[in-house]
């Protein structure tokens, strides 16, 4: 607190270097006092709104905790108002004051806070409306999405047989469909059938059609997938599934574009685009002879590979957000905010399930909501999310968590992540994966060494 004075004492010869009361208060804090005279021109000019009467200035701190808020200004044309109960009762005053403006701050950077989110949902939204509406509902901004999208628009002009690769729930029927609407054969429906889906007996006949009586129960002749998808593009979702005794009949297909249905020994030309998918490693089934290798590379022509989204975590609140207005449309609801929380948590995670799993995650979330910001809690994230702390070939030792072994392998292997030595392999865990706890934690090999 500062208390300051107004005298009639002539003006000094020297130069007065002007100091700000309220600057010394504001630094230290404690009971100061000087000639108004050597008073900065803005703080002498509260004495002069009084004119030459002896006037008082009382200067107080208003202080948060150790922060200091402001300081407020008091003057009186009194010289001895400011006795000492009147002063306690101004600091008491002064105390409240700084609560009054210490809520007013907080409620500012509320309101900052809250027109940022606003900000931006609406650049997410922005930058959904700007996804190339030829690519479907494929939502990606990543590098390694644009990779993909460049790879699609490539061979869509073609009539080549796409194979697409990815773990489950990466999207790979999106790819298919993509890769049918830029072709030449858009103008008609792409047929698609998923091999793991139908049972063995059942599967020849749904791609190739029979014949009335072929077999018992073919009571009327039935029309095959690759007759309906002629001028069109056939799109077979796992195809690892395919039983082997079927695969020299696909092959037969693909070499020869002709079949016969069940039953029947007539040809049947067929003109289709052959786009193929799964999740399994069709070499290493090749080299344990359990797909065709001739089949292989026929369908393996334009491999295009899917990365699984905890390689892509930039693309994640760009996700969330469209699946959070589709899911909340779908349901009448109205959800218009998601927390820029509840954005880094999510694009922190691995999802083994990838863009399926989190689809799942934000419509659980959707239904838990009440009112129009997305609320996501971590143990609705845990409760669906499978553990995946380290299964590994280093174990933690005893009260060691993941961070603090992940820290302690890194530095025992000199900050190398690959190879035979490296963390990974020690882990027991993909590079990748590694990599991507590694961001997750914050964790910087470099700053190891």
């Amino acid at each position: 607190m500062s208390i300051i004075r107004r005298t009639n004492r002539a003006k000094s010869t020297k130069p007065a270097r002007s100091r700000s009361a309220s600057l010394k208060v504001k630094r230290c804090c404690l009971s100061t006092s000087t000639n108004a005279i050597r008073l900065p021109p803005y703080e002498r000019m509260l004495f002069d709104t009084w004119g030459n009467q002896i006037q008082t200035l009382c200067l107080l701190p208003l202080m948060s905790g150790k922060t200091m808020l402001g300081v407020l200004k008091l003057a009186q044309c009194e010289e001895k108002v400011f006795t000492t109960a009147n002063l306690k009762l101004l600091r008491q005053i002064a105390e409240r004051v700084a609560i009054a403006v210490d809520n007013a701050l907080a409620y500012q950077e509320i309101h900052r806070l809250k027109e940022r989110l606003v900000d931006e949902n609406l650049a997410l939204t922005e930058q959904l409306n700007n996804v190339d509406s030829e690519f479907g509902e494929i939502i990606g901004r990543s590098e390694a999405m644009y990779n993909v999208l460049k790879q699609v628009e490539m061979v869509a002009q073609s009539d080549s047989t796409v194979l697409i690769l990815g773990e489950t729930g990466t999207g790979k029927e999106l790819i298919a469909r993509a890769i049918h609407n830029l072709s030449g054969r858009s103008g008609r429906r792409m047929v698609k059938m998923n091999c793991a889906a139908m049972p063995a007996g059942l599967l020849e006949s749904d791609l190739f059609g029979h014949e009335r009586g072929a077999f018992t129960g073919a009571s009327a002749q039935r029309i095959g997938r690759f007759e309906l998808a002629d001028k069109s593009s056939l799109f077979l979702d796992e195809v690892g599934d395919m039983p082997l005794e079927l695969q020299p009949k696909l092959l037969r297909v693909l070499q020869e574009q002709e079949f016969e249905r069940l039953g029947s020994n007539k040809l049947i030309q067929t003109d289709v685009r052959l786009i193929a998918a799964t999740n399994r490693d069709l070499k290493k089934m090749v080299a344990d002879r359990e797909f065709r290798n001739d089949l292989y590379y026929r369908l393996n022509v334009f491999p295009i590979q899917l990365p699984p989204l905890r390689e892509r975590p930039e693309d994640i609140p760009l996700l969330v957000k469209a699946f959070t207005f589709k899911i909340a449309r779908r349901m009448g609801r109205n959800i218009d905010s998601i927390p820029a929380e509840t954005l880094r948590t999510l694009s922190g995670m691995e999802w083994p399930g990838n863009v399926r799993e989190l689809e799942n995650v934000v419509e659980r979330a959707v239904l838990l909501t009440r009112g129009n910001v997305l609320q996501l809690s971590l143990p609705d994230i845990t409760a669906v999310t499978p553990d995946t702390s380290p299964v590994a070939t280093e174990s933690a030792k005893e009260g060691e968590d993941e961070y603090q072994l992940i820290i302690r392998v890194l530095k025992e292997t000199n900050g190398v992540v690959a190879g035979p030595k490296g963390a990974a392999q020690r882990l027991g865990l993909k590079r990748t994966t590694l990599l991507s706890r590694m961001k997750r934690l914050g964790i910087d090999k470099d700053a190891l060494a």
